[in-house]
């Protein structure tokens, strides 16, 4: 974590993060003391209009991801774009990113990629979705849970044939 990031958390009235017993390991490490909600996909809507009404009354809120960059692959992106919709300033503070912290290891071709992100979690959806990207000849950047790694490979195999693949886990956490 940068120090810019420690002073943020530090220094913002509330602290939204994905998985509140997560982050709160991170804030007691650094003994930081700001109040913490949670803001994850089930509570998005709800939780997301109240907290863009607390951004006008002119709190500063910090966004934190359960890994990796906030708005990338998590519901961060629902919050960021309400903020921006209400004229409210979204400010990066840049760190890690799972998506370029693997493609900056895997050997394969960085110049241009396609980031998919999740694999949906249904069969049909998937091989769905590797059909419509199998001829691409960009390297391919997909999200998958270790549980359902094996199936998907094999899918991507299945569909994309011998096709070279890295894979990679918890690079930014």
């Amino acid at each position: 974590i940068t120090f810019r990031a420690l002073r943020t958390l530090k220094e913002v009235d509330l602290i939204a993060a994905e998985d509140t017993r997560r982050t709160r390991i991170l804030l007691n490490h650094y003994s930081i003391k700001t109040p913490l909600t949670s803001y994850y996909e089930y509570n998005k809507l709800i939780k997301g209009k109240q907290l863009i009404d607390r951004l006008e009354t002119g709190e500063n809120i910090a966004l934190v991801s359960d890994a990796g960059t906030p708005g990338i692959s998590d519901p961060g992106y629902h919050l960021i774009k309400l903020a921006l919709q209400s004229s409210t300033s979204v400010i990066p503070i840049p760190g890690v990113s799972a998506v370029i912290t693997a493609l900056s290891v895997s050997g394969l071709p960085t110049d241009s990629f396609v980031f998919q992100g999740f694999l949906p979690n249904k069969i049909t959806a998937r091989k769905k979705l590797i059909e419509k990207v199998a001829e691409e000849k960009r390297t391919l950047v997909f999200y998958e849970s270790p549980n359902r790694l094996q199936a998907a490979l094999q899918d991507l195999l299945e569909i994309c044939g011998d096709r070279e693949i890295v894979v990679t886990r918890e690079l930014t956490k």
